[in-house]
């Protein structure tokens, strides 16, 4: 009955949105429905109003959606979605000033003379618009009014055309800042808690451990890092939509002519350029780029994004003017101002002011951020004075919010009704169950996601489809792809809904605009061609994820808060680099150790001698230890050939045992709750209980599937495994142990003068002592002892102040006997300093060039951080994605 009441929850959907019904009503109303229905038919025909429900109950369901949207979206820490009425303002007020008709019309003519010019133009500007406004329906709207009829005045093909505009204005789907990665990075969030929930199982069910290895986690997104992820992939899009104008139009000379027009080319057009494209770039480079640079969140780049919409519109509105560009020219000054006093002073705290500087770069700051202020408020009272503009803004920004808003709680609502007659897990055993692995279930989501596109918004897709199939496509460890590559392949498949008729949105905005000479059937032929360059890009980002994956990599490791290298997940590809490092600088390292070696340290301390001679011993092993990681590599991946199909068909069948087992154990809650006492009647007590004995046998079947020889497969793969594991976590057990001794001598013989210093401080201790109390001399000698612990090296020192400490300490305190043992620290001290200084005149230097040495090989898992230039080239290997299946 669970798959009649899902069926009818799929048709009743379908029907009320085929109907012209408002989505943001027909998702929730179906849920509504066909939990009513349900409820209704398990009270009258079944065993209770929750009989038809695969577990929990009629009102359960009802609120689940209401209590998951709450849950989700109006907790403190998930704020993303804040961002969406902030890029919504920004969009709608650049389009609104007339500053997108304007990138328009001066676009055209700079690139007419080029065959296509128009075309690219317009691509050219939907990209620009993509990337400052993201709102398709405006975008479409403006370039269809103004571009349209220069492109057909010109001879255009008329499909060329209207497919130009339709697809180009659809580029703010996939071109960020884009409200449809807001929302998939924010359904990816949960979507990856719930993978990395099946991963952690499926790693336990086939392993038997416990505890599954961090770098095998499914790694999360944000909306930051799907706009890094996207923009690569959008580049790829516009340059594919250029090119094919381009080639469009040598080929065909007479259906995108050149435009030539008479001044063109003058010193005013080229003012006209500078002014009309570098306030849009400009807030391109400070929204997208305060995000790259980790300098805001994708929230307050919202904020930085809509503040600087303001401003432009409210020098565009007066344009030509008196004055129109002062409230601009001011918040620039203001801008440079604070730049300049971040350059030279530094943060400005007002509670940290200590010196004459910090006041004046507090007084600067206060200025500079004033005339921001001015700048702003003034820009906002010419868009609210002139034309209204601030106003229609405000209630066109609140209405597209609302939309959003209304649609994810609806679409809460009706993932809880799929969920509730067990919708999710009969899709997660039809697409496991495909042949061909994780890649079979993508292509059949990305299908499906691409049907429901003719028929469905962006949004509904989004929060419908996503939560349900990423978990199962993010947890799969065969491809094991990132949340982030996931989602933009996701978004560059959803795009292709505005251009999917019968429902392409963009499709409707172009028709409302477009003369009654432009045919809808020749707006259909026309972005044909754009849908099919949309499936090429796609497939470009599948086969190469380092599109996607390496702007969100490069920005994480070159960030303030790059993991360090001893990260997990870091690993793999730090020791690919330090293997190619070692192959070509084996003999210089060596070479390196054994100079280092051959300096005299025998006055060092015994113990700093015998850890510096292990750190060598160390350092030398890393090299053979590293050949050994390779030797084992290559022993796994040769015998994966032949392991890999045996391994892949049996956690099949023991998957598909697993799920007969679930049923199981459901079957046998109703044979245990069955009789006279119970819930359940005996006869649903035997029907169950002979189900039972099914699929009892059923499983019994699958497992007898499984080859008589796998363990004995499964236990010598698994050896050679556990031999690479062991082999890599004695190189970096090893390293560690190599390079420890040479951060502790290094800081040692750094902090010489530091020690010195003490021996003033102890004098004027035993000054002290027999002028204070017994517990105020515990307290001077337990400060003076902090001081001294804080640098390197000192147990010996420290070791007078704790018997003086003591001594103040007991019940028989005396101040001669505690001055005695500091006496003895200050000896210590003393003796201490006679080695330190010497050792940092000769072992320093020759420390600090074998350091240089080692330093991004041996020492790397030691560093805070990796080198920007290893950042680079582990962001690089970290892009592909590596298969892992054959570990759990």
């Amino acid at each position: 009955m669970e798959l009649f009441f899902l069926l009818l929850l799929v048709v009743l959907m379908a029907f009320a949105l085929g109907s012209g019904f408002p989505v943001a009503f027909a998702l929730p109303g179906s849920a509504i429905l066909t939990i009513g229905i349900a409820a209704g038919a398990g009270a009258l025909f079944g065993t209770g109003a929750d009989a038809y429900f695969s577990h929990g109950s009629a009102g359960q369901w009802l609120s689940a959606g209401v209590t998951n949207f709450r849950g989700i979206y109006w907790e403190a820490e998930r704020d993303t979605l804040i961002a969406i009425p902030l890029f919504v303002f920004m969009g709608i007020m650049l389009q609104r000033s007339k500053i997108a008709e304007d990138l328009l019309v001066t676009m055209a003519r700079l690139f007419g003379p080029v065959p296509g010019g128009l075309g690219i133009s317009v691509v050219f500007v939907g990209a620009l618009l993509a990337a400052t406004t993201g709102i398709v329906g405006a975008t479409v709207v403006a370039m269809g009014l103004i571009s349209l009829p220069a492109m057909l005045r010109n001879n255009y093909s008329v499909p060329l055309a209207t497919g130009t505009i339709a697809a180009s204005g659809t580029l703010g789907q996939i071109i960020p800042p884009s409200i449809v990665l807001i929302i998939l990075a924010d359904q990816l969030a949960s979507a990856v808690d719930q993978a990395g929930s099946l991963r952690q199982t499926l790693y336990k069910a086939n392993t038997g451990e416990l505890s599954m290895p961090s770098d095998f986690s499914v790694v999360s997104t944000s909306a930051g890092e799907m706009f890094l992820g996207a923009f690569l992939p959008g580049l790829v899009l516009v340059g594919l939509y250029m090119l094919f104008i381009l080639g469009f139009a040598l080929m065909n000379p007479k259906a995108a002519p050149a435009v030539h027009e008479e001044g063109t080319f003058t010193r005013k057009f080229a003012v006209k350029v500078v002014i009309t494209l570098v306030p849009p770039l400009s807030l391109i480079f400070l929204v997208l780029g305060s995000i790259i640079a980790g300098i805001a969140t994708v929230n307050q780049a919202g904020a930085i994004g809509a503040v600087g919409a303001m401003i432009m519109a409210g020098y565009r509105l007066r344009d030509g003017e008196k004055g129109a560009y002062t409230p601009a020219i001011i918040g620039i000054i203001a801008l440079l101002g604070l730049a300049v006093v971040i350059s030279f002073i530094g943060a400005v705290n007002i509670k940290l002011i200590q010196t004459s500087q910090d006041l004046l770069g507090l007084v600067l700051a206060v200025i500079a951020v004033s005339l921001l202020m001015i700048a702003i408020f003034w820009s906002g009272w010419r868009t609210l004075k002139l034309e209204d503009t601030l106003r229609g803004v405000m209630v066109e920004t609140a209405k597209t919010t609302s939309l959003v808003f209304i649609i994810l709680l609806g679409a809460a609502m009706l993932t809880s009704a799929f969920r509730a007659f067990g919708g999710e897990e009969l899709v997660k055993e039809f697409l496991q169950g495909l042949p061909g692995g994780f890649w079979a279930q993508f292509l059949i989501v990305m299908l499906v996601i691409f049907i429901l596109g003719f028929f469905l918004d962006f949004i509904e897709i989004a929060v419908v489809v996503v939560p349900i199939v990423a978990p199962i496509l993010l947890a799969d460890p065969s491809a094991n792809v990132t949340a982030v590559w996931l989602g933009v392949m996701i978004g560059l498949n959803i795009q292709t809904s505005f251009l999917t008729p019968p429902f392409g949105f963009a499709l409707f905005y172009l028709r409302g605009v477009a003369p009654a000479v432009v045919k809808t059937i020749d707006m259909y032929k026309g972005v044909i061609a754009f849908i099919g360059l949309q499936l090429i890009a796609l497939a470009i980002v599948g086969l190469y994820p380092q599109l996607v994956n390496y702007l969100p990599n490069r920005s994480t490791l070159l960030s303030e808060t790059a993991p360090p290298p001893k990260n997990p997940r870091l690993q793999y590809c730090m020791e690919t680099l330090v293997y190619e490092d070692f192959q070509q600088n084996g003999s210089s390292i060596l070479a390196a150790i054994d100079k280092a070696e051959s300096v005299d340290m025998s006055y060092l301390p015994k113990d700093i001698q015998k850890d510096m001679a292990k750190g060598f011993e160390k350092a030398r092993e890393a090299l053979p230890l590293m050949k050994e990681i390779r030797s084992a590599e290559e022993a796994v991946n040769a015998a994966a050939g032949d392991y890999r199909p045996v391994h892949i068909e049996v956690r099949a069948l023991e998957r598909d045992a697993r799920r007969v087992d679930e049923h199981i154990v459901e079957l046998e809650v109703v044979v245990r709750r069955s009789g006279d006492n119970g819930i359940y009647t005996q006869a649903q007590g035997d029907r169950a209980q002979a189900k039972i004995d099914g699929l009892t046998a059923e499983r019994d079947a699958l497992l007898a599937q499984i080859p008589a020889e796998w363990e004995d497969i499964y236990g010598k793969f698994s050896t050679i495994q556990k031999a690479e594991t062991k082999a890599r976590q004695t190189y970096r057990r090893t390293v560690d142990q190599a390079y420890e001794p040479i951060l502790e001598l290094k800081a040692i013989l750094l902090d010489a003068d530091k020690v010195a210093s003490f021996e003033a401080d102890m004098e004027a201790l035993k000054a002290e002592i027999p002028q204070l109390e017994p517990k105020a001399a515990v307290d001077a000698i337990a400060a003076l002892r902090s001081k001294v612990g804080e640098a390197e090296g000192t147990s010996d020192i420290r070791k007078g102040l704790s018997d003086a400490r003591k001594i103040m300490r007991s019940k028989t305190p005396n101040a001669e006997e505690a001055i005695a043992k500091v006496d003895v620290s200050i000896a210590a001290l003393k003796e201490d300093l006679e080695w330190r200084r010497k050792a940092a005149a000769e072992i320093l230097p020759a420390l600090e060039s074998y350091d240089g040495a080692i330093i991004d090989n041996i020492g790397l898992r030691q560093q805070r951080r990796l080198p920007n230039d290893m950042a680079l080239d582990v962001a690089s290997c970290l892009s592909g994605h590596r298969d892992i299946s054959l570990s759990f």
